[in-house]
């Protein structure tokens, strides 16, 4: 497929976003592609060639060992005086605060903490949740490399059901600057370009775009979040029918670099 596939047509397209339930509870170690297959099988629902997987940070995590007992974190000084303001745990603060290199913002009245985490992701907390993670004081990281848990998972559901043509998004849900509420991002990507790259394209008009990059990866994420939920015990979901671009593409990708971000 290539980016010619995707041009704007007046054809009808269809996409489609299908929950998948029954994922047991994960941890680490777990089979992740092998529970999804399994999931998979249980409700009658196949993979198809050009399927995106879409899974939560929060499986992938766990099955790669990435929850922290609070109990372990001993607070610097920092997270003390931080948490003692924002009424905070300071074990968490401090667990914020060791998987950041960048404090972005901050507001000890609010209990805000901005970060920049190893990924280049800008988030709240350095992405650390402790939402549907089983123990009191149990969170759950981000993955190390999140681009390689989804390169890994895909060449595991490929060799599974011998599909040539496969990708996977894993995701997770952030904030947004200037608007209110949560969406899911794309924060691992493997078998596909996160973009669809419209630049040197003609729109509706003849004109050529020259900016136009949609990011694909994203908008597939965000979407599959309506038949996932945060409550519903669907940490996986497959969008079929998507116009993506095959490739080696990452999500490291949709990071801004720091000489073009005008926002900090």
């Amino acid at each position: 497929m290539t980016n010619d596939s995707i041009s704007p047509t007046s054809g009808i397209h269809e996409t489609r976003f299908i929950g998948i339930a029954g994922i047991p509870e994960i941890t680490e170690g777990d089979d992740l592609a092998g529970s999804i297959a399994n999931a998979l099988k249980a409700q009658g629902t196949a993979l198809k060639s050009g399927d995106i997987v879409v899974v939560t940070q929060k499986v992938v995590s766990k099955a790669e060992g990435r929850t922290v007992d609070l109990a372990t974190v001993e607070p610097s000084d920092f997270a003390r005086e931080f948490a003692e303001g924002a009424g905070r745990d300071p074990r968490l603060v401090e667990l914020v605060l060791l998987e950041s290199v960048e404090i972005v913002r901050m507001d000890s009245d609010r209990g805000i903490l901005i970060t920049e985490t190893p990924h280049g992701f800008i988030c709240a907390n350095s992405g650390i949740d402790s939402s549907n993670v089983a123990g009191e004081e149990s969170v759950t990281l981000l993955p190390e490399d999140p681009d390689g848990s989804a390169r890994r998972l895909m060449k595991r559901l490929k060799s599974m059901t011998g599909l040539a043509e496969l990708a996977v998004i894993i995701t997770d849900t952030f904030g947004r600057a200037w608007r209110e509420g949560h969406v899911n991002f794309a924060i691992g990507v493997a078998g596909m370009e996160p973009f669809i790259d419209y630049r040197g394209q003609e729109d509706a008009q003849s004109k050529v775009m020259t900016v136009t990059r949609i990011a694909v990866a994203d908008e597939v994420a965000a979407a599959s979040e309506l038949v996932m939920g945060k409550v519903d015990r669907v940490p996986v979901a497959i969008a079929r029918g998507i116009r993506y671009v095959p490739g080696d593409g990452g999500a490291r990708e949709l990071v801004r670099e720091r000489t073009y971000d005008l926002f900090r």
